[in-house]
């Protein structure tokens, strides 16, 4: 093997390319500040409890090793939003607070999302609003951002994991239950959800069946307002969808409704998004709500916003 030669799904950019990473990162920069966000970098290395938090996901990408300043165990950030989360608590504030980020991450293995094990993660995340109006904000900004990179049209898709969620909070299921129901649900798998079915008792059989072919257009929404009538928090989940999408300026933009959406990452709460391109064979940015995260901080607060790889698609200009 030649010494100059990169691990596998590590990459750089030189040259031009990255040239053109640069300018559309001040671009991108400008138009954060501009919407209020103030810019935060965090650190490579922290401390491996304030890194994955409750996420198993997270835990599973992280790469960890033993600092011997301290004896504790360190991890390489592989995601941003639990050290903004920390960044956050740390600041105490009870406003609203804004912030965004560039950063170069580190995964152990790639995810259906990232192009690469080594992106640079940019982002946006607004604390301390619970409000739907919080939701519309970072889902404009995401669009923004992606209409800084010249990408178009986009397929805005909306979904609400408190659906699903409000189902599982009715079941007696076991941890690696869920964790195999959710993976069920994020590969779209309709068989394996009936295989699911007829070898675990569910309360609500025929919901969980419906939750998988509830996406289309708006018109879905009314649909899963039947379907879910008899549950007051899927309800109220599914009326938030209706608003924001009533609220949310899309010109040129086509948005669908996909309720059993379940991001990667399991600390969404809410309202999640993603956004898509036909040239591409998968979600180009996405986010969601994730109230609560910070707890791990002593301040759990409400919380949304979104992220993207800003290496791979500032190349796709």
């Amino acid at each position: 093997m030649s010494t100059w030669q990169l691990p596998e799904g590590i990459d750089e950019l030189t040259g031009d390319r990255a040239l053109a990473f640069e300018s559309i990162r001040r671009q991108l920069l400008d138009l954060y500040a501009d919407r209020g966000f103030g810019l935060v970098i965090p650190p490579m290395v922290e401390y491996v409890e304030s890194l994955l938090l409750t996420s198993d996901s997270v835990d599973e990408k992280t790469f960890k090793f033993l600092d011997s300043a301290s004896g504790k165990m360190l991890g390489v950030h592989a995601d941003i939003t639990p050290q903004i989360a920390r960044i956050d608590a740390k600041r105490a504030s009870n406003n609203v607070e804004k912030y965004c980020y560039v950063n170069a991450i580190l995964q152990t293995k790639a995810d259906d999302f990232y192009a690469s094990r080594s992106p640079i993660q940019a982002g946006a995340e607004l604390y301390g609003s619970d409000d739907i109006s919080a939701d519309v904000e970072v889902i404009e900004l995401m669009l923004e951002s992606l209409k800084l990179l010249s990408i178009n049209p986009i397929v805005l898709s909306l979904g609400n994991v408190a659906i699903f969620n409000t189902l599982i909070a009715q079941e007696n299921l076991s941890i690696e239950q869920v964790t195999k129901l959710r993976q069920i649900f994020a590969r779209r798998s309709t068989p394996d959800l009936a295989e699911f079915i007829g070898s675990v008792a569910l309360s609500n059989t025929d919901k969980f069946s419906a939750l998988m072919k509830l996406e289309g257009d708006a018109s879905i929404l009314d649909k899963a307002l039947d379907v879910f009538s008899d549950l007051p928090e899927a309800k109220s989940a599914i009326e938030d969808l209706i608003k924001i999408s009533s609220q949310l300026n899309t010109a040129n933009v086509e948005v669908m409704i996909d309720l059993a959406e379940l991001k990667a990452y399991e600390y969404h709460t809410g309202v999640v998004f993603s956004a898509y391109n036909e040239d591409y064979s998968k979600a180009l940015a996405q986010g969601g709500r994730y109230n609560g995260l910070s707890a791990s901080f002593g301040q759990a607060r409400a919380a949304t916003g979104f992220s993207f790889d800003l290496k791979f698609l500032s190349q796709a200009q």
